[in-house]
């Protein structure tokens, strides 16, 4: 749980304070000097050399609870000053808490004069800045919202407890306090509300940069926590959202492409009888001119008349200055015949071939064309001859190279779309709240499931 602390029993300090002056003390316990940061405003201090907790909010320091231990070796050591947010911060108090022993959190408390205080949280695996709220937070349908922003239930029905305790605090502070936790979260923030028989107190949370918390305090900030952390947001949905942008463009473009390239003019009509009799014929049509530096020719081939037969059919574009040739195959095929489910059909009268960037130039069309006819009852009768028609035009487009396209644009897309469901899914298992849970949250029951 990397929950945001709120303090319990606590003042809310005020917004803007008058730079406060530093205060020495000795402890009743060990006798070390204890200089105050925050002197007129700090209630607790813990002792940083024996762990005591004492009273400061008096002229005469009392001691509430004495602890022989030295003071933790902690990663930010009180009194270190950094910049956060174009604030210099000074960490003035640290806490240790967890839920029981488990899930272990630390707290530092940092000061600035004319700032008040905020807090510096973190489970080990990142970082967090944060503030307590003076309002509470609007409740919607799904959860809490703050200035018009939503979040979701994350951890419920927690209960913090104080582990450890040093430095000086704004409120009464001991080890052993217990607070009801709740956090809700949305990316890149954590809303945290703690509540105990006294005051219900909200602490607003902002995720840190591992640059932002290194810079500040010297701190080296683990770059890529998995599991993420509860509130970290997807690294992978500002790639999609611009990758779905890209994305959406080319297809425009593309379909746009393809109004423009399809359905050209026609650069030759024609027909040629033919007989399903295994017989090869040929015939030559032209000229056909081809005006563009380059283009997609489109040969349509159809016949009208073709029954349970199929007509092989082999094309060459010959430029008649060159004699370069450009080749292709189709066939057109038509079976139909009934069976015990009855009538049935398959195949097409019809076959399109294409040839790709053709160059400008003046062609004959050579056509070689065989006529096949099934002699098997089970198809029935078939046709003995049929008129093969053939058109030849310019800019048709590739339908298969519009779906290759799509795909190559969508692949990326794709791609990081499973890995932001994959890195959403390792969050959400972080969570407590599940059906019941969520229940649980918006009903306020405490049912359990059957």
């Amino acid at each position: 749980m990397t929950g945001g602390t709120a303090a319990l029993e606590m003042e809310a300090p005020p917004a803007r304070p008058p730079a406060p002056s530093v205060k020495a003390l000795s402890c009743p316990s060990c006798g070390g000097t204890i200089n105050l940061k925050a002197a007129g405003y700090t209630v607790t201090v813990a002792c940083q050399y024996c762990g005591s907790i004492l009273d400061v909010a008096s002229p005469e320091v009392r001691l509430i609870t004495e602890y022989h231990q030295a003071a933790a070796e902690l990663e930010i050591p009180l009194g270190t000053r950094g910049t956060l947010r174009d604030v210099e911060w000074e960490a003035i108090g640290f806490v240790r808490r967890s839920e029981h022993g488990a899930y272990p959190w630390v707290e530092y408390l940092l000061f600035n004069p004319y700032h008040g205080y905020r807090w510096l949280i973190t489970n080990g695996r990142g970082w967090s800045f944060g503030e307590m709220l003076t309002r509470a937070p609007d409740w919607g349908h799904s959860g809490p919202a703050l200035d018009g922003e939503s979040y979701e239930p994350f951890f419920v029905d927690g209960q913090a407890q104080v582990d450890y305790v040093v430095g000086e605090f704004y409120w009464r502070v001991q080890v052993g306090e217990e607070a009801a936790t709740d956090d809700y979260v949305r990316p890149g923030f954590m809303l945290s509300r703690e509540a105990n028989d006294k005051e219900v107190s909200w602490t607003i949370s902002a995720l840190l940069k591992p640059a932002e918390i290194e810079q500040a305090f010297g701190v080296r900030a683990p770059r890529d926590p998995w599991p993420p952390l509860p509130h970290q947001p997807s690294p992978y949905r500002g790639v999609m959202k611009v990758g779905a942008r890209i994305a959406l463009i080319a297809v425009g473009v593309m379909f746009l492409l393809t109004l423009l390239m399809s359905g050209g003019p026609s650069l030759f009509e024609g027909y040629v009888p033919v007989e399903l009799d295994r017989r090869a014929q040929n015939v030559t049509a032209g000229p056909i001119e081809a005006t563009r530096p380059y283009q997609l020719i489109s040969i349509e081939a159809w016949a009208p008349n073709l029954e349970n037969g199929w007509i092989d059919l082999d094309y060459a574009l010959v430029n008649r200055a060159t004699q370069e040739s450009y080749e292709a195959y189709g066939v057109a095929e038509r079976y139909s015949g009934r069976d015990s489910d009855g009538a049935w059909s398959e195949g097409s009268r019809g076959a399109t071939t294409k040839l790709a960037a053709v160059p400008r130039g003046t062609y004959d069309l050579v056509v070689e064309y065989t006529g096949n006819g099934w002699t098997d009852a089970a198809y029935g009768s078939y046709s003995q001859g049929s008129t093969l028609n053939i058109r030849v035009t310019r800019a048709s487009v590739f339908p298969s190279n519009f779906v290759i396209a799509l795909i190559l644009i969508l692949l990326p897309l794709i791609w990081f779309w499973w890995k932001h469901l994959k890195f959403e899914q390792a969050r959400q298992d972080e969570s407590d709240v599940g059906r019941t849970g969520m229940a649980k949250v918006f009903t306020g029951t405490d049912e359990e499931e059957d």
